[in-house]
């Protein structure tokens, strides 16, 4: 690991670490992972790294973690340093600057997948991904149009567990949604409509594809259409939703670890 001393926001080779807009990322396909926590599952998970940027103390602590793994180059500062460069203070001690895993080909996806439509917000990106990653579902397919799922916000709030999945980004939901019945998958839908089925009736195949729609908007008709069956969480009289990310946490937990006992319909 070859070390180098920061003593001024200005060296050039940190100014990566002050990028939070996405298309920083997006010609390199890199991405910037921040904590120790987030860090460490991405190290493991075996993602290419291109540079640490951290404190004396982190390197230190960790050394039995980085000693097995490929680092490059390890940039160190003090704290004080890592704040200025990302312009606010920090709760951490290190950032990592690393590649995106490649993309895993549709077909090669697992049996279950957690499918968003135009999800916008980067936070519920991540926090979808904690969550299917803590329960099993290994599969993540998102839209081009959208947040990726290593996109600095995503990557924090998944808590780096995105490196836990397989993910796919899809240019166009219609053509997906026929490709991923061609392969066998039923298609359920998370909206609420006037037939849907309630999420404690649902019976859950052996391959699956959930897909909750937009944060505002919810799922179109017209991709509903297309969708095998519409599930939706029962709730008390007068309340309209959950928050995306929370419906989708416990639609997965219905349709994961409880239909784990149950035997499959087909």
């Amino acid at each position: 690991m070859h070390f180098i001393q920061v003593k001024t926001i200005m060296f050039p080779q940190v100014q990566i670490y002050r990028q939070l807009r996405e298309n920083a990322f997006s010609k390199d396909g890199s991405f910037i992972a921040d904590s120790p926590n987030v860090v460490k599952l991405l190290i493991e998970a075996g993602v290419e790294i291109h540079s640490i940027f951290a404190t004396q103390e982190y390197y230190e602590k960790n050394e039995a973690l980085l000693a097995v793994h490929n680092i490059p180059i390890a940039y160190v500062a003090e704290k004080a340093i890592l704040e200025q460069v990302v312009g606010h203070r920090l709760h951490h001690n290190v950032m990592m600057h690393a590649i995106r895993p490649k993309e895993t080909p549709l077909e090669a996806l697992d049996n279950n997948i957690i499918m968003l439509t135009e999800i916008s917000n980067a936070d519920n990106i991540g926090a979808i991904a904690r969550s299917a990653a803590a329960l099993g579902i290994k599969s993540y397919l998102v839209p081009k149009q959208g947040p990726h799922p290593y996109s600095r916000r995503a990557v924090r709030v998944s808590m780096g567990h995105i490196g836990k999945l397989n993910y796919h980004r899809y240019d166009d939901i219609r053509k997906t949604i026929t490709l991923l019945k061609q392969l066998g998958y039923r298609i359920f839908a998370a909206e609420v409509t006037a037939d849907s089925t309630p999420l404690s009736q649902v019976k859950v195949p052996k391959k699956w594809v959930l897909l909750m729609g937009h944060e505002q908007l919810g799922i179109a008709e017209e991709i509903l259409s297309l969708c095998d069956e519409v599930v939706t969480i029962e709730m008390e009289e007068g309340i309209k939703s959950f928050n995306v990310a929370i419906a989708a946490s416990i639609m997965m937990y219905q349709f994961k670890v409880i239909s784990k006992w149950a035997k499959p319909i087909f």
